[in-house]
């Protein structure tokens, strides 16, 4: 998917709302474990209940992971009946994947082309080899980890080298690089004060912005200060929105949080 196609979307749904699908089986409904699969069958119901309020879905691979075969089969599931149904939706797999060059072509493979992701998030820390190989790839985008929304963001990515703090080197070094115009940047929305130096260095990047909601982060601070021309936002919310309900209604409450903060989008992109 292009940034064009992916602000036409934004523009057509009047929202850049991204729905964390990060599926736990302890807080699901209990009526859901009866399926064969559980996690698709959750994963289903939400989309099919917000897809037309968002205008991407991210599912952290982490989620996944931990079930062994039987969730990455769940991921795989979910992939293909997204770009199936709804191959309008962008897609994220927040993977936070960085390693040295040629482990990194593998990672990007196998999130481009074999379960056909349109974006992957990448860490930065291993410098431009680990990163370069996920630029490569055509019309995909690479989420580059930049100012994040933990604690512990502040042991590092705040601390200042040669009088700047190390997250401006990130964004600034991350421009030099190789097919740099398919980067995205992750930038926590409870570091909302820090969006207007951000925008300084780069103010025509799509920012993925978790932590709205149950992170206590603020949808009108983060429009504030990071919004540009082209939107250039994609607002995260996770729990806040699948766990809404753990009864037999859970996706038409998920649906109802979805509606809400599509709503309170819809008001700030008409500040344009």
């Amino acid at each position: 998917m292009t940034t064009n196609q992916l602000v036409q979307q934004i523009k057509k749904k009047k929202s850049f709302l991204c729905i964390g699908l990060d599926v736990d089986l302890n807080k699901i409904p209990a009526h859901l474990l009866k399926e064969e699969d559980p996690i698709f069958a959750f994963n289903k119901a939400i989309i099919d209940a917000t897809h037309h309020l968002c205008v991407a879905y991210k599912p952290n691979t982490a989620f996944y992971e931990a079930y062994g075969l039987k969730g990455w089969k769940s991921l795989e599931k979910t992939i293909h009946y997204l770009n199936e149904k709804h191959p309008e939706i962008f897609t994220i797999a927040d993977a936070k994947r960085g390693d040295i060059g040629n482990t990194s072509t593998m990672y990007a493979k196998a999130f481009f082309d074999d379960l056909a992701f349109d974006s992957v998030t990448v860490a930065p820390y291993m410098g431009k080899d680990s990163v370069e190989p996920f630029l490569a790839f055509e019309n995909k985008h690479t989420i580059l980890l930049a100012l994040t929304s933990n604690q512990g963001a502040f042991d590092f990515q705040t601390k200042k080298v040669d009088g700047k703090e190390l997250y401006k080197h990130v964004l600034e070094t991350s421009k030099t690089w190789e097919h740099s115009e398919n980067l995205m940047y992750v930038v926590g929305a409870t570091k909302a004060e820090y969006l207007a130096d951000i925008r300084q260095i780069i103010p025509d990047r799509f920012l993925l912005v978790p932590g709205v909601g149950a992170q206590g982060g603020n949808l009108q601070d983060v429009c504030k200060y990071g919004m540009n021309h082209q939107v250039g936002l994609l607002i995260n919310s996770s729990r806040g929105i699948i766990y809404v309900s753990k009864e037999a209604d859970f996706a038409k409450a998920a649906a109802m949080k979805a509606k809400q903060l599509q709503e309170e989008m819809a008001i700030e992109l008409n500040r344009l």
